[in-house]
């Protein structure tokens, strides 16, 4: 018997064949979510870093940077300091005063003293640049001690002699501290005017300490909370626009004293323009934040009284209505160091050096040392 032909299967049909019996494969959706979360959360840590990365200095005197126009002294790490000169020619001085500015300023800030108290009692006065400021190098390395020996290769540079003065203003502070704890005996007195305090001294009551953070605006709270617990993330915050920040940058000021102050600043800023932070908010500003919250390697309540002979006197001028800084804490000091001479002003608030005639009582009780003025 003859077999029957077998179909004859072609290569195209068998591809045919094949494909009709390959299950299709379904779109995997929560493999879809896994990449699109991945790839979100990649561009949100790469925003995230870039946000919190500041901007490179200007460095003064470099290709991309401002000129240097003020006198400079060089310090021992290659650093430049910028200062000004002001008062009476220092060969002919009774008194030689290092002046330390306040946050986001500069040393354009002059001691506003009367000239007839400058020249009666013949004083010369040096404010500077602090670290990243004005024309002041950046200090990547800042702190709280290298505060203090700035101002001592300063005062040598000029050649001040043995001993001079200092007075300070906010967050300056924090330099004149340093300036008692680390060279005491260049010092022949010191004010404070409304010096900032931090909420994290050590020997600080932790409950005279959180009320007076609290007191602050919440703004305030936020940023200092931030530069102390979380430095890296200053530069983003100061720079959000979502949450309140410092009241000194956004100068939120209640006290009607102090309004009349800021339109006094409001006149001398148009005078040096931005030339305070120049070279960047992050090395001057937002640095100088990190120093006066972070942790410092001593705590005021626990100095020594540096004129032990009474061949000096220590001052502290605070207001009452002071937004930005602690009067509590201030009290708490001075309650501690005794030695200190504390004023404190009724219904003043932050920008004492505004009120007419008070940096004249504040240059007499220094440089006197008349009890009738300090009492």
């Amino acid at each position: 018997m003859a077999m029957a032909d077998k179909p004859r299967v072609t290569a195209a049909s068998a591809r045919t064949h094949t494909r009709k019996n390959t299950p299709s494969t379904p779109i995997s959706f929560s493999g879809l979510c896994s990449k699109l979360l991945i790839l979100i959360a990649a561009i949100l840590i790469s925003w995230g870093y870039s946000a919190i990365q500041p901007p490179p200095p200007k460095i003064c005197g470099s290709p991309d940077g401002p000129p240097v126009t003020a006198p400079r002294v060089l310090l021992h790490d290659g650093r430049y300091l910028s200062y000004k000169e002001a008062g009476v020619a220092k060969e002919k001085a009774n008194f030689k005063i290092v002046t330390i500015h306040a946050y986001g300023r500069s040393r354009h800030d002059v001691f506003p003293a009367s000239k007839e108290l400058i020249k009666k009692l013949g004083i010369y006065f040096v404010s500077f640049d602090r670290a990243g400021y004005g024309q002041s190098d950046p200090n990547p390395k800042r702190t709280v001690k290298s505060e203090a020996y700035d101002i001592q290769e300063l005062a040598d540079h000029l050649q001040l002699g043995p001993r001079f003065y200092i007075i300070s203003v906010s967050i300056g502070g924090y330099s004149a501290w340093a300036c008692l704890k680390y060279i005491p005996e260049r010092l022949a007195g010191a004010a404070l005017i409304c010096p900032v305090t931090n909420y994290w001294w050590s020997g600080v009551p932790t409950s005279e300490a959180l009320k007076g953070f609290f007191e602050q605006p919440l703004g305030d709270q936020l940023a200092v909370g931030i530069a102390h617990y979380a430095p890296f993330l200053t530069y983003f915050w100061m720079t959000q626009k979502w949450f309140p920040t410092s009241s000194t940058v956004q100068r939120r000021f209640t006290n009607a004293q102090d309004l009349k102050a800021i339109e006094g600043l409001a006149k001398a800023d148009v005078l040096i323009g931005k030339e305070p932070t120049q070279q960047g908010a992050s090395e001057s500003m937002y640095r100088d934040m990190k120093s006066m919250f972070g942790k410092w390697e001593f705590s005021p309540v626990d100095l020594e009284n540096p004129f032990p002979n009474n061949n000096g006197s220590v001052h502290i001028w605070q207001g009452d209505d002071d937004l930005l800084v602690s009067v509590r804490l201030q009290r708490y000091i001075h309650g501690r160091l005794p030695w200190i001479h504390y004023h404190e002003l009724p219904g003043q608030g932050h920008l004492l050096v505004g009120i007419k005639n008070l940096p004249d009582e504040i240059l007499s009780a220094l440089l006197i040392r008349d009890e009738k003025v300090l009492d």
